[in-house]
Order: structure tokens, then sequence, then C-alpha cells
């Protein structure tokens, strides 16, 4: 027996389609936009569908933009000759957070993973390594420490490698306010790999 009616089951049922929304958070979604005002769910509507015809990849990173360039790629102040390579727009955005990073993106829009059937084809390296053909002095590869980001970055290292353009992989470790006893070995092992001199 169903308790609610189509129209409500519907919408907690699109809801609970998207990533990181369990049918209770769609639930809850749903009666908090059948409460709102229909002036703020137009706006809402509007947002998605504006967002969903807009916007498109950045010609240059292919990050998600709703301009031909994004903003990191447009500004000239930042350094074009160091890429960083990361899986998603995602990672991209938690990098420009630190507010520390000057150089450029290119996002893969995925990682190579045989058991998901996603090869080197399926991500936009063959759009990576034309780039590299310009004035590119350094590569920073910040895929995740997964399988699939491990096996990317090393793919792409050996890529990479013969053009003679350096390439980096970030550190990984012990993450701040993490307890020792509780982190892994491969972690710990990386920490240790990766430690620089105080």
């Amino acid at each position: 027996m169903e308790l609610y009616s189509g129209h409500i089951n519907k919408l907690i049922e699109e809801l609970a389609g998207l990533p990181g929304i369990g049918s209770k958070s769609a639930q809850r979604l749903a009666f908090h936009l059948i409460n709102m005002p229909q002036a703020r769910v137009e706006r809402l509507a509007n947002a998605i569908l504006d967002a969903k015809a807009n916007v498109r990849y950045c010609k240059e990173c292919y990050t998600l933009t709703d301009q031909e360039m994004c903003p990191v790629c447009a500004n000239a102040n930042r350094d074009h000759s160091t890429i960083m390579v990361v899986e998603n727009a995602r990672d991209l955005a938690a990098y420009e957070k630190t507010g520390k990073y000057e150089g450029v993106y290119h996002v893969l829009h995925g990682a190579i993973s045989p058991m998901l059937g996603i090869g080197p084809n399926d991500i936009r390296l063959k759009e990576l390594m034309k780039r590299l053909e310009g004035d590119i002095s350094e590569v920073i590869i910040a895929t995740n420490s997964s399988l699939e980001g491990e096996t990317t970055a090393m793919y792409i290292s050996k890529l990479i490698k013969p053009t003679g353009i350096k390439v980096t992989r970030i550190a990984s470790g012990v993450p701040v306010g993490g307890d020792l006893e509780y982190i892994d070995e491969v972690t710990l092992l990386r920490a240790l790999e990766g430690r620089v001199e105080l």
C-alpha cells in the first residue's frame, strides 16, 4: 500500500535518484519543496533548467562552466605552465578553497577502472596530452589515493615522462586530527615516504 498520492511518490522517487539522497532524505526534501512558496519553487526549478541548458565543459581544462573558458583558465595571473590533474570538478573546487595553488587544472572526469570497464580512452587523457604540447613545466597528479586513482596516476606518469615534463604526485598520509593507532598501514607508509624537513 502506498502512503502518499502519485505526485508525492513521483517527487520522492526522483529525489531519491540523486546521489547521496536516501529514501528518508528524499521524503524530507519532497515535503519541504511542497511547503515552499510557489515563487521559490519556480526559482529552484528555473535554476536547475538554466544550469542544465547553459553549463558546459571549459575548452581548456574541462571543468564545468557557463562560459567558453572557466574563471581559472581565463585568469592571466595563474601559472599556466603548471597543470594539476584531478578526477572531477569537485576535486578542483577543493583545491581552489585552499587559496594556495596558483596553477591551472585538468579535469579527467573519472579514473581508469578495468573492473568498471573504464579505460584510458574513457577519460580526458587525450585532451591532457594535447595541452602538454604547449609550454608546460610541471604536471601535478592529484587523483584520489584509491586503487583507481593510483592506477590512473601511474598511467599518466608513464605517458608524460618521455616528454621530459616534470611529473609529481600529491603527498598523502595522516589527516589532521587523526590518531595514528586508527590509521591503516598503507596511509602510514605514505606519510612516512612523503615526509618533509622541518
